[in-house]
């Protein structure tokens, strides 16, 4: 069926057969276009008066035929299947744009033979670059219908700098198509093995870094950059922490987010032209998105979307090492992903790892629901189950009468590390988020022949998805059993007080409310003593350092005053650290 695509109300018939007649040409596979297409071409548009464009394979074959307006094409759907890294869309654009010049102008030109360079319109090489097109062709319609003069365009495989500004294609200026002896089956294959050693280079890049994906971040926000900072740097840290390469930050401020695609569609689509200049593969919202947001914006980019809490979820899966750590993470992952398939849209494939890659049908996306329920309803019985046997593990601690505390706090704030110097033991410790997944617990001796538990816990974040404390909650669960919280702040954080208020909130939310609590401020060591001093006062906490354990006696005295009412340490040499176990 030979479909034109674009604004065709209001044309005659004839029109219309001279459009689909367009249909019938091809071209030899090693030329861009032949002098009889392109005249063709430039006829229709030169008699329309306005611009017309083909879209042709590789085997010559005309695929689409579509008409604009002035610099406008109305180009069809072409599938949203990105080309891959390493190769081209497989269509190249052949456009015909009407001559603007006056008759006169027109005339006086061709008489003096005179040659102005010609450029291939900005809305085009959008369109080579967003659909990454084997190549575009564009050709003046002179008034009376033949060729004039023509500009080709392709992808480069590096930025390069045109006019003082960073692009991604080259572009040629020829004053007749006849000057264009391109062989474009040579052009295509050059191309893409220049597209696959870039990609081949970025990816040694990345492994050595240790990085999986690039991407860029993108921050919406409707309040003051004091108040949106912290998030961002926050989001920075969770993508270091994923191994993602950050190529690109972008940072919108609005009256109010559009309830649609964050952004606006126009931002939007300006946001992933930048991305695929950049190379980014995945665009990071810092914010949650609802299924329908996320949805929308996949409808509209070809690039890995993810949100905060996908994000999240994506290091809580690759931390899980115990059985339990990762059957409460895969229940998250599941409750989060639920909702996104409520409707019927290919970008669930890239939440879901394949479910509906081209769209399922209705059917399918109900036996796919259908399916996350069941396996929803076993984890959770796994997940009460496992609950069940730590219950168990803390009645025979409580028999024996051994005080349980737990260290709890902000993540990165240096809990893991803190064990590690009180007790002797060597729990995995990294200055990164969420090194610690799995619950861990160890003993620790006092001088004073008493002995606790100390509990390492999962760190806490700001907006910590719900999904994730609901899966987690039969770990938080010996929270609510511990005799002694000891809140583990980062002493060096410029964002500590806002740390310490979201551990407090998610407490709060977790309805632990008895335990007696006590503040350390972590890594005080870092800061100069008098202002270490005047912090502790101010927040009422202690200075320690888990790296040099300044502070430790003061540290294990309060702890000792909390459990029992009594000191636990006369000196610092009368017992020394580690302690024996």
């Amino acid at each position: 069926m030979k479909i034109i695509t674009g604004k065709i109300s209001g044309f005659k018939a004839t029109d219309l057969r001279l459009l689909e007649k367009l249909y019938d040409r091809s071209i030899a596979s090693h030329e861009i276009v032949t002098g009889e297409f392109a005249k063709e071409l430039c006829e229709v548009a030169a008699h329309l008066g306005t611009v017309v464009g083909v879209l042709v394979d590789r085997k010559g074959t005309v695929e689409h035929v579509a008409v604009g307006e002035q610099n406008h094409l109305y180009l069809p759907d072409i599938g949203r299947q990105r080309a891959a890294a390493t190769r081209l869309r497989g269509l190249r654009l052949l456009v015909s744009k009407p001559q603007r010049r006056s008759p006169i102008q027109a005339s006086s030109l061709k008489k003096s033979f005179a040659f102005s360079h010609y450029e291939i319109d900005r809305d085009f090489i959008g369109d080579l670059e967003k659909l990454q097109l084997d190549l575009i062709l564009q050709i003046e319609a002179l008034p009376s219908g033949l060729p004039g003069r023509c500009a080709l365009a392709y992808l480069s495989a590096k930025e390069i700098i045109k006019d003082n500004e960073r692009v991604r294609h080259i572009s040629e200026s020829y004053k007749h198509l006849d000057l264009l002896q391109e062989n474009f089956t040579e052009l295509v294959a050059h191309l893409e093995n220049q597209l696959e050693k870039q990609s081949k280079l970025l990816q040694k890049e990345a492994v050595v870094k240790g990085e999986r994906e690039s991407a860029v971040l993108v921050g919406v926000y409707t309040v003051s950059k004091k108040e949106w900072q912290p998030s961002l740097d926050e989001l920075k840290e969770l993508a270091r922490t994923a191994g993602v390469r950050v190529v690109d930050i972008v940072v919108q401020q609005r009256k109010q987010i559009d309830p649609r695609t964050i952004v606006g569609k126009g931002k939007l689509e300006e946001i992933c032209l930048s991305a695929l200049h950049k190379g980014a593969e995945v665009l990071i919202f810092d914010r949650d998105l609802s299924p329908s947001q996320l949805n929308a914006i996949t409808d509209l980019t070809d690039l890995k979307v993810l949100d905060r809490t996908m994000l999240i979820l994506d290091i809580f899966a690759r931390r899980a090492k115990t059985r339990s750590g990762q059957l409460q993470v895969e229940l998250a992952q599941l409750k989060y992903s639920l909702p996104r398939l409520a409707q019927k849209q290919t970008g669930l494939s890239r939440l879901t790892g394949g479910i509906g890659g081209q769209g399922p049908g209705e059917t399918k996306l109900e036996i796919d629901r259908r399916r996350v329920k069941d396996k929803v309803a076993r984890l959770e019985r796994e997940v009460d189950d496992l609950g069940s046997e730590r219950q168990l593990r803390r009645q025979k601690r409580n028999s024996k009468e051994v005080p349980t505390i737990a260290i709890v706090g902000y993540t990165n704030a240096g809990k893991s590390t803190l064990l590690n110097a009180l007790t002797g033991a060597e729990v995995y410790a990294k200055d990164e988020l969420f090194a610690t997944l799995d619950p861990t617990s160890r003993r620790l001796r006092f001088p004073t022949e008493r002995e606790v538990v100390l509990i390492d816990t999962v760190g806490f974040i700001r907006d910590l998805p719900e999904s994730l404390i609901q899966a987690f909650r039969t770990t938080l669960e010996e929270l609510h059993d511990a005799d002694l919280l000891l809140h583990v702040v980062d002493a060096n954080d410029p964002y500590k007080e806002q740390h310490i208020a979201v551990v407090q909130g998610i407490l709060s939310d977790l309805k632990i409310e008895k335990p007696v609590r006590l503040l350390v401020l972590n890594k005080s060591d870092l800061l100069p003593s008098e202002e270490a001093e005047a912090m502790a006062k101010h927040l009422d906490a202690l200075p320690v350092s888990a790296k040099t354990r300044m502070g430790f006696v003061e540290l294990l005295n309060r702890m000792s005053e909390k459990l029992w009412h009594v000191d636990a340490i006369k000196a610092y040499e009368d017992w020394g650290f580690p302690p024996k176990r």
